[in-house]
């Protein structure tokens, strides 16, 4: 009965069983219970292709940290947008938050003239104005991000330390900020690092946000954790459809569930929108192969017109092009130089559309002179479309 399908297909939906992924919550688990106590804790970069569950981890890190007594920020980074303005809000919300408490007001009264600052010289438009905030000079205003933003979690790590709260920041799709953003978040995490201030944060992105921070700033390999958040392995992929079949009272054979670990190649998004089908379609209570493979073509079908569509519609037609050399040449990694061999072109005149298609997060340099695709399975989708 498709009311009672437990599976959940959809960018950010939270899986009925979230199955291999323990060891990542309990390392963010920790991070956050050790920055409430005061002591050493590195933030984490979660770093992985789409649809592998990103969004869904940052979301259940979130949901633990509140339960610790973190006050938890969850912001996206969208193309174009600047960290000053997406992060303000959540400053304020945080600043206001710990106003209340008596024991960090006077910090974070001093907090809340520090954003006023900030919100005036990055011109930051205030909904509203604070009452009886009176702008501080010489606080938090030189309209340099790395030295402003620093100053501010400085401000917030005080206030939160003194109320016995701590700040947990999540962000999600970091590729998208820029290097002087990326650069001056690095530096505030710092700062707060080396002060021994309860404030953590815990990004998700493409796999090239290592990279990008290591350039941004040397220091932040040893600042970050980066747990990689890869397919699910045979037994956490079977685990993730029969634990939720099982709770339905329904049952699933061996067969079928090889089946589907062994075409979604493990990637969880992949995994939840063919249970999807097959639960709607199967007459069951008992989930066979025979289900399971005549729910594939559906399962395709739905995944190339919503999960895979949706990206090469982003693309321009000479974009389109390069992509599908890529897709010509099999499965990734591949070379830059035997995608303009196949396009007959010289590796110099795809320069913009390689970085155009790259700020768009569906590919990424893997290694120096390879690319490969960001959407899993992407390049058997391309073969499909002829």
């Amino acid at each position: 009965m498709p009311y009672r399908n437990p599976f959940a297909p959809g960018a950010g939906s939270r899986p009925p069983e979230l199955a291999g992924r323990s060891a990542i919550l309990d390392m963010a688990r920790i991070s956050c219970g050790r920055a409430v106590k005061g002591r050493n804790a590195r933030s984490m970069m979660l770093l992985g292709l789409r649809g592998v569950g990103k969004t869904v981890l940052l979301n259940e890190i979130g949901r633990h940290a509140e339960q610790e007594g973190l006050l938890v920020s969850r912001v996206e980074s969208p193309e174009g947008e600047s960290l000053a303005r997406l992060i303000f809000p959540e400053m304020r919300k945080v600043m206001r938050s710990l106003s209340g408490v008596e024991s960090a007001r006077h910090l974070a009264t001093r907090g809340l003239k520090g954003l006023r600052n900030f919100a005036s010289i990055f011109k930051i438009e205030m909904a509203g104005v604070e009452v009886g905030v009176e702008p501080e000079p010489g606080l938090v205003e030189t309209g340099d991000l790395q030295y402003d933003l620093p100053d501010l979690f400085i401000l917030i790590g005080k206030a939160a330390q003194a109320a016995g709260r701590g700040w947990l920041l999540l962000i999600d799709e970091v590729q998208y900020l820029s290097e002087t953003d990326l650069s001056a978040l690095i530096v505030a995490l710092h700062r707060i690092s080396q002060d021994g201030l309860p404030v953590l944060m815990v990004g998700a992105g493409l796999p090239q946000i290592a990279r990008l921070a290591g350039e941004a700033k040397s220091y932040s390999e040893r600042l970050f954790q980066y747990p990689s958040v890869g397919p699910l392995d045979p037994v956490s992929a079977g685990q993730a459809v029969e634990k939720p079949v099982l709770e339905e009272d329904a049952s699933i054979t061996p067969e079928a569930l090889q089946a589907i670990f062994e075409r979604t190649k493990g990637y969880p998004f992949f995994i939840q929108e063919w249970a999807s089908v097959v639960w709607d379609n199967a007459e069951g209570p008992a989930i066979t192969f025979a289900d399971v493979d005549n729910a594939y073509a559906e399962t395709l079908a739905r995944l190339d017109e919503g999960f895979f569509k949706v990206r090469i519609d982003r693309l321009t037609k000479a974009e389109v092009q390069f992509v599908k050399a890529m897709a010509r040449l099999g499965d990734g990694p591949y070379a830059m130089a035997d995608i303009a061999k196949v396009m007959g072109r010289s590796q110099q005149s795809l320069g913009p559309a390689r970085a155009s298609i790259i700020s768009k997060g569906m590919i990424f340099s893997s290694d120096h002179g390879y690319l490969d695709f960001s959407v899993p399975l992407f390049s058997e989708f391309m073969r499909r479309q002829g």
